[in-house]
This record gives C-alpha cells, sequence and structure tokens, in this order.
C-alpha cells in the first residue's frame, strides 16, 4: 500500500543543506495501524507530507497502492489527495465559514457526491456531533474541531488515513475518546491508518512503530495482533 525508497528531503538554509530526512526506506501493507514516533524535529511531519504528496522529496520514491506519486503533477495528485487520501492535522484546518456540517460534506462534494449531506450526517451522528450541525468551528471546542476534522477526512472513504499530532491540542478525556474512535473506524474499514506522534502510549496500540531520530529510521517494530 505504501512504500518508500531511499527517501531524503533536505532543506536550503542560507546556502547551506540541512537535512530532514535522510534514506528512509520501508513498506506498509493495507489495513496497518503504522504509528510513526519520534520526538519534535525528528522528521515525523516531513515525512507524512512526502508520503501524502503534499510536498517532493530530494531524492528516493513514494510509491502508493503501487503508482509512484514522486514526480506527479499537481492535477493529478488531486484526485489521490481527496479520494485515496484522508488527512486529521494538530491544528484542525476547518473552514471558518462553513458549518460542522458543510465542513464535513466539502471533500464529498468536490466528488459531486449526491449522499453528501447523508453520508456527513451519519458521520456526525458517529461522533456524537450531528447536535452541533450548524455551529460554525469557531463556536466548537478543541475536541469537537477534531471530531469534525476526522470525519471530514473519512467521508469518500479513504484507503490511507494520515494522522499528524491528531491529539496534540486535546486533553486526556478527548484523546481517548478520540484514539478510541480511530481505532474502531481502522477496524471497521481495514483503512490503513499512519499516525505520527510523541506519545509513546498511544505508539503502543499500534501494529507496528517506526521510530525516527533525526531523520534516520531508529527502530522499526511490530507488534503480535
Amino acid at each position: 500500500m505504501i512504500e518508500t525508497q531511499s527517501l531524503s528531503k533536505h532543506y536550503t538554509i542560507d546556502k547551506r543543506s540541512m537535512p530532514v530526512l535522510d534514506d528512509i526506506s520501508f513498506v506498509i501493507s493495507q489495513g496497518e495501524f503504522v504509528v510513526l514516533e519520534g520526538q519534535s524535529g525528528s522528521g515525523k511531519s516531513t515525512l507524512l507530507s512526502l508520503l501524502a504528496g503534499l510536498d517532493k522529496p530530494t531524492s528516493g520514491r513514494v510509491i502508493i497502492d503501487a503508482q509512484d506519486i514522486t514526480d506527479l503533477s499537481e492535477d493529478a495528485l488531486a484526485p489521490l489527495r481527496n479520494t485515496t487520501f484522508g488527512f486529521v492535522f494538530q491544528a484542525f484546518h476547518l473552514i471558518p465559514s462553513l458549518t460542522t456540517l458543510e465542513n464535513v460534506m466539502f471533500p464529498a462534494e468536490l466528488q459531486n457526491d449526491r449522499r453528501a449531506r447523508d453520508k456527513a450526517a451519519a458521520l456526525l451522528q458517529r461522533v456524537g456531533l450531528l447536535d452541533r450541525q450548524h455551529s460554525l468551528p469557531h463556536q466548537l471546542s478543541g475536541g469537537e474541531k477534531q471530531r469534525c476534522a476526522m470525519c471530514r477526512a473519512l467521508i469518500n472513504n479513504p484507503k490511507i488515513l494520515f494522522a499528524d499530532e491528531p491529539t496534540g491540542n486535546l486533553d486526556s478525556a478527548n484523546t481517548k475518546a478520540l484514539l478510541s474512535l480511530l481505532l474502531d473506524l481502522h477496524a471497521e474499514h481495514q483503512t490503513t491508518l499512519l499516525l505520527a506522534t510523541h506519545n509513546s502510549e498511544i505508539a503502543r496500540m499500534a501494529n507496528r512503530t517506526i521510530t525516527l531520530q533525526d531523520g534516520a529510521i531508529l527502530q522499526d517494530t511490530s507488534r503480535a495482533p
């Protein structure tokens, strides 16, 4: 489902090349729940961005579902991002002028899905937000915003869900609720889940943990189901 081949990313700052990722290679199978673990600055977010086609590597390849996406144009990547990938970010990224329901519907509407409203309402019901469907983002708590963002990520039934520190802005109760929901949906739909975190407790819930340190893979550990 996901393969990286000698993936590296360098940024140029004041004419100096600064390595962020160095020679990252792995294969993730369909339906795996994999945690990218590491401290801030280890390269987790950069790796997720490369895998999702949001950024280009300095060298190496990214292969998703047997398709090399490394050199695809923005036009070619757009449908992949809207149907194959789902994204849940720490910062929510909800559209301020849209209601909770409209934010969740948005990716499905881009696909001209006539069931967008019904599917969005069903997801909001699932996460206990149907009574907030007409609220704007500024009227929601942090936990409600993240649940809304997760529904938006799932509405097109993505094959792969990328989650970048999705519990970083949540309290412990909301963290447990969100993780429980992610695990339920992962098991129900066999979605490949790739979650970046520096929380070792969350990492222990995964089938597999890839630990990054200074842009390189320090350890790749699988757990028995």
